[in-house]
């Protein structure tokens, strides 16, 4: 099965960036539509990026404009991109794909916490 490793979280001031990588151990493209999702203390996860293999993305009202999910597939790679960072997307951040069908394991997330 395909594995999940996500890298790039830390610590930024509000309004900050940071980039987000996941590296798959085998074919992002076989995988189809994928998606970044975060997990906040006491909350459930929740989608806040999705691309399709065609490249096709959506964001939520909450990070519109502010996040940027992007492939490679030469590498294997999905990144966030995450401009405008406010203190609410303090999370544990985590890319798996965005079908049930086709989901795999859970990696073990990046903590991105946002504070001065």
């Amino acid at each position: 099965q395909v594995q999940l490793v996500e890298s790039g979280g830390g610590l930024v001031r509000p309004g900050g960036s940071l980039r987000l990588s996941c590296a798959a151990s085998g074919s992002i493209f076989r995988l189809g539509a994928m998606g970044w999702y975060r997990q906040a203390p006491g909350e459930q996860r929740e989608l806040v990026a999705r691309i399709t293999t065609g490249g096709s993305t959506y964001y939520p009202d909450s990070v519109k404009g502010r996040f940027t999910i992007s492939t490679d597939t030469a590498k294997n790679t999905v990144y966030l991109q995450m401009n405008s960072l406010k203190p609410e997307d303090t999370a544990v951040y985590y890319c798996n794909t965005f079908l049930l069908t086709t989901r795999v394991a859970w990696g073990q997330g990046n903590q991105v916490t946002v504070s001065s």
